[in-house]
């Protein structure tokens, strides 16, 4: 075999494994519209208690036995993140993503909306870039203040 056979045949191997990945990623962009769009139908604003917030796998989180088995197995592996609330007079642990766990407040009342167990968004929810000038303001808040602490412990 010559080089240019070798070259020849490595091209073609990378060719069918992009086509594979582009088919793979179609197929997977098609089934989360689907997904999303079943979320948005069923999804209902709620006011809930937030008792407890963690990042756990499934089988080390008090959920229902059904749940569990409906899961994918790749998420029994993975780290999830999850909100025990109360809603109504129920205790339920929920199914959240990571910008929504990080919005949420533990021991107070949250209004979000839900799509069975999985929280989908927090009403009133602020974006990063709010969040972020959010922090700044109140860093810079603080320095201030503790500006005005130190003029007046030299006056004092």
């Amino acid at each position: 075999m010559s080089t240019g056979d070798i070259i020849i045949i490595i091209t073609l191997i990378v060719g069918v494994v992009l086509f594979g990945l582009f088919w793979l990623n179609k197929k997977a962009s098609k089934k989360m519209d689907a997904h999303q769009e079943m979320v948005n139908r069923s999804k209902q604003t709620t006011t809930i208690f937030v008792i407890d917030k963690k990042k756990a796998k499934i089988t080390e989180v008090n959920m229902p036995k059904i749940v569990t088995e409906q899961m994918p197995k790749i998420y029994k592996f993975l780290k999830l993140y999850f909100v025990q609330a109360k809603i109504g007079s129920q205790i339920l642990t929920l199914i959240c993503d990571k910008k929504v766990f990080n919005a949420i407040t533990v021991k107070k009342n949250v209004k979000v909306e839900l799509a069975g167990i999985y929280i989908v968004s927090v009403v009133g929810m602020k974006t990063d870039k709010e969040l972020k000038e959010i922090k700044k303001a109140k860093k810079e808040k603080a320095k201030e203040n503790k500006k005005e602490n130190k003029k007046e412990n030299k006056k004092g």
